[in-house]
């Protein structure tokens, strides 16, 4: 087979194209070879790989002034304006009289980077120097927004402190030439055949036998294919659904409450004592709104903080101030939902699960979100036993995938007893992923509940990392594109 048998039908359009052109852009080529653009260029690609093209490209950079820049080149730098004003040494006050506070502030780093005055004890003192630098020449290249190129290459310091400082913004465009190579003349010179290539066979052509004595297109077969990604849904929400199908699985009934909450349901319903760090700025999202405590509950909750209601318990000891029970707040947890829920439904069996977001104030960072999701439980029935809720938890994990469970004695003030599941994972170890315990009889009591209770609330957004092989928190919530594609459709 010659080399000519080997080219595609658009390979050689191409090649017939450029052996008039030479050299030219995409655009011409698509002009002089009949085909679109796209094709055009993927023809040329391919014969670039086999020595009869060449495709060069260039990266133009261009400048454009941004609206305040624009407004700098008229009236300059905002360091340039308050320098020519200071004859003597001027307050930083002062100078806030005499232009706004945001440009003073904006000056006066850059007036003492380049050296055209100090401030000492709230005094900007003049240097007497104040030669046009770099910056403000650059600036003053451009007239009428005109863009600038090669001008501005030997500024290459200038330009980066403007483009830092938003002044002008930088635009890049790609330029494709493609060229002829003498292996590729040589070839053109020896004649180059069109003809009609079959790319597909269809039954029409093997019913009719129109195929025989035809050109087929060759394949590469020593060529990657383009991988081709199928939808799929979000693999964080596809581990939720399979954490709700579990609990639906095993009775439960799943509820719903409102993400915002009073203090009285998201703590002081849960005996959290009104004092107690979590209730700070550091941890709550507190809203300037308040609600009316339920009439029904709310004596008996005082009574509960304050001594201990009529239970063998001391309470907290102190004061319990209403009206901070009515400050409304983002749910910290969503075991208000629960809490509220075994208040309006004191008998015998209960058997409810939420899985809902949360919120507190955290700094962002690998492992931490002001907002995340969390799984919360209770069982309340005739006889319910610490086994049981470790018996529970053990089977969710078991059926999440996690092989090796253990509990480790913990705190929490509204459980007594109170535990850690942790699940081991290899490499990692040990890794906590929630609390669980028996609800204190100081949280049941007021709400007429006699029978045991048993909650829990795991970390969710935890579990999906250890399931997805995620470091990152943050990439639960950010549309990866690339991530989503490559993630697997069935690792739970």
């Amino acid at each position: 087979m010659s080399f000519q048998e080997n080219l595609t039908t658009n390979e050689k359009k191409v090649l017939l194209a450029l052996e008039e052109l030479r050299s030219t852009a995409p655009e011409g080529l698509e002009e002089k070879s009949g085909l679109q653009v796209d094709a055009a260029m993927q023809a040329a690609l391919m014969l670039a790989e086999k020595g009869l093209v060449s495709v060069s490209e260039k990266v133009l950079e261009s400048y454009f002034l941004t609206k305040e820049g624009e407004e700098y080149t008229k009236n300059g730098l905002p360091e340039r304006q308050i320098v020519d004003t200071l004859k003597a040494p001027t307050s930083l006050e002062k100078l806030k009289s005499y232009f706004s506070p945001q440009m003073v502030g904006i000056a006066v780093g850059w007036v003492v980077k380049k050296g055209w005055a100090k401030v000492e004890n709230g005094l900007m003192v003049p240097s007497g120097k104040a030669e046009a630098g770099k910056d403000e020449e650059v600036l003053a290249a451009f007239k009428d927004k005109v863009q600038i190129i090669g001008e501005l290459v030997d500024s290459e310091g200038a330009v980066k402190d403007l483009l830092k400082r938003k002044l002008v913004t930088k635009h890049e465009e790609k330029f494709r030439t493609v060229s002829i190579t003498s292996m590729g003349s040589a070839l053109a010179a020896q004649g180059i055949i069109l003809e009609e290539e079959i790319a597909q066979i269809t039954s029409e052509l093997l019913k009719s036998g129109s195929w025989k004595g035809k050109k087929f297109k060759s394949y590469r077969l020593d060529m990657t294919p383009i991988p081709l990604y199928g939808a799929k849904i979000h693999p964080y929400r596809r581990l939720i659904e399979k954490m709700r199908q579990i609990f639906l699985e095993m009775g439960f009934t799943e509820i719903k409450g409102e993400i915002i909450q009073s203090s009285f349901w998201n703590f002081d319903a849960l005996f959290q004592p009104q004092d107690h760090p979590a209730r700070d700025m550091q941890d709550t999202f507190h809203l300037a709104s308040n609600c009316q405590l339920p009439a029904e509950y709310s004596e008996k909750v005082a009574a509960m903080h304050e001594c201990g209601g009529d239970i063998d318990s001391c309470g907290w000891d102190g004061i319990w101030d209403r009206d901070l029970a009515r400050r409304n707040v983002l749910r910290t947890h969503t075991t208000a939902i629960t809490i509220k829920y075994l208040a309006d439904n004191p008998e015998p069996p209960v058997k409810a699960f939420c899985i809902d977001r949360a919120y507190r104030r955290e700094t962002i960072d690998p492992t931490h979100t002001p907002e995340f999701e969390q799984l919360e439980g209770v069982v309340m029935d005739k006889e319910m036993s610490f086994a049981d809720l470790l018996g529970l938890l053990t089977a969710f994990y078991h059926r999440m995938g996690f092989e090796d469970v253990r509990f480790r004695p913990g705190y929490f003030p509204y459980t007594e007893p109170s535990v850690e599941p942790e699940v081991y994972v290899d490499g990692l170890g040990w890794v906590e992923l929630g609390g669980a315990g028996v609800f204190r009889k100081e949280v049941t009591e007021p709400f007429r509940i006699k029978e045991p209770v048993l909650a829990w609330g795991l970390g969710v957004s935890r579990l999906a990392m250890l399931k997805l092989g995620l470091k990152d928190l943050r990439l639960l919530y950010q549309s990866d594109i690339d991530w989503l594609k490559k993630s697997e459709i069935c690792r739970i």
